[in-house]
């Protein structure tokens, strides 16, 4: 007799939003009603209106208790500006009394650089999403991305250009990690290859040596070129993310340049057509530490973000992706272990989820011990101090292994706060996280 085979599990027709995605479309029409409906509420009619969807099906949505299609979530979403990820809704079962995972079906992978759009790994810290979706479609707008190294900028960038593309720009970014150190010496042909790589991106011809001038100079030659080659030959807003603009603090003269470049585009978007078309994304991981002149600099205009470390709400909800059941108390530990940094965090995550190390154990072993689950990573980052200057590495140790706050020098202190080992309090510094401090001491009493 032939054993039968057991049902797999059905699921019900459509998806629901989970409480992390209620909670931001939530927030998003709220936002709508103070700006666009004078601070009152959204009736059914008015939200149906806007969404283009009935009334009948916008309550299903809010109400979260029954299935609707997933295009019927999208539409609400874009209705509000939002876009709609993996971790806003879940598919239920047909078990009436069985709570919904959040986690989902996409296998983890090791954590490296930026978070991919399709990742339902990433993690909003809302409103800041939200609000760089909002801005960056304004004309002429300018917006500076800032935190220390693995906080997620670039992850962020990434989905800027991408809502940008969305809403019919054209949407590029550029790194300076790409550029050879020699055009840092050398302002003309650092712009000419800053021209080249976006008429590349945008797959223009580069036409460079056509609009480029000996007699007006290289800023002038450069403006030229954008305005009377890229931006007119684009018929859409152009946003431009420059990513990791900070290594032109090491060659003050040439930034001097480029930043009064970027500032003086920003204002001829305040008054001239061509230039509203211009949307900027300047991203940085420290504060600027060289002199600039005030009226020339783009780092006191547009609209600035910081980025926040993740909180132990945070954690546990992204320990819910892999499947991990946190308690609130749990995820702050390794919140605190790690200094909310969400690299660490999610390297932590997928290690605790692949069973190399319980949670009880990452935030408990020695963290200098080479089968560390953050070797690599700390062991980049003792590379990345000395390869600054030896200085550097002096004052990572006075921090890391004073007992107190210590006052370093002010440049040093912001160097080492972009890298994310340290935090300011008041005129002081102190190690960013109780896993730095504890590898870094180790490390220096072993040198």
């Amino acid at each position: 007799m032939t054993q039968a085979k057991p049902k797999k599990q059905r699921r019900k027709r459509g998806v629901i939003l989970t409480e992390n995605g209620l909670e931001k479309l939530q927030n998003a029409k709220n936002e709508a009603e103070f700006a666009d409906n004078h601070g009152n509420r959204y009736t059914l009619e008015a939200l149906s209106d806007r969404t283009g969807l009935g009334v009948d099906t916008l309550m299903k949505v809010f109400a979260c208790e029954c299935g609707v299609d997933k295009q019927t979530l999208k539409c609400c979403f874009k209705a509000f500006n939002l876009t709609l990820c993996e971790p806003d809704f879940y598919h239920p079962t047909l078990s009436a009394n069985q709570k919904s995972p959040i986690y989902c079906s996409v296998e983890p992978k090791l954590p490296e650089g930026q978070v991919p759009l399709d990742s339902p790994f990433y993690i909003e810290r809302s409103p800041i999403e939200g609000n760089c979706y909002k801005v960056i479609l304004q004309p002429g707008a300018l917006l500076r991305l800032k935190a220390s190294r693995r906080m997620g900028k670039s992850s962020l960038l990434a989905r800027i250009i991408n809502h940008g593309t969305e809403n019919d720009c054209r949407a590029i970014s550029l790194s300076f990690q790409l550029a050879d150190k020699a055009l840092f010496q050398d302002l003309n042909k650092f712009l000419q290859w800053f021209c080249a790589n976006i008429s590349f991106s945008l797959e223009l011809p580069n036409k460079v040596t056509e609009y480029w001038d000996d007699l007006f100079g290289s800023k002038i030659s450069c403006k030229i070129y954008f305005e009377q080659y890229i931006l007119s030959t684009l018929k859409t807003p152009l946003i431009l993310g420059l990513d990791d603009v900070d290594i032109l603090f090491q060659y003050p003269d040439l930034a001097d340049d480029f930043f009064g470049l970027l500032r003086a585009w920003h204002e001829e978007g305040k008054n001239r057509e061509i230039w509203k078309k211009l949307r900027l994304i300047v991203v940085h991981s420290s504060e600027v530490y060289i002199p600039l002149n005030v009226n020339h600099s783009p780092f006191n205009v547009g609209i600035p973000i910081e980025l926040p470390t993740f909180t132990g709400q945070n954690v546990k909800y992204l320990a819910e992706l892999y499947g991990l059941n946190l308690s609130l108390e749990e995820a702050e530990q390794l919140v605190n272990f790690v200094g909310g940094n969400p690299y660490l965090i999610r390297v932590g995550l997928y290690h605790i989820w692949h069973q190399d190390i319980t949670l009880d154990e990452l935030v408990n072993s020695n963290p200098y011990s080479s089968y560390h689950v953050y070797n690599d990573h700390l062991q980049r980052q003792v590379w990345s101090v000395k390869n600054h200057n030896a200085g550097l590495i002096d004052s990572l140790e006075k921090v890391m292994c004073s007992p107190e706050p210590i006052e370093l020098e002010l440049v040093q202190s912001i160097k080492l706060k972009s890298l994310g080992l340290l935090h300011f309090q008041g005129n002081c510094v102190i190690p960013s996280c109780r896993l730095y401090q504890q590898y870094f001491q180790q490390y220096f009493n072993q040198v």
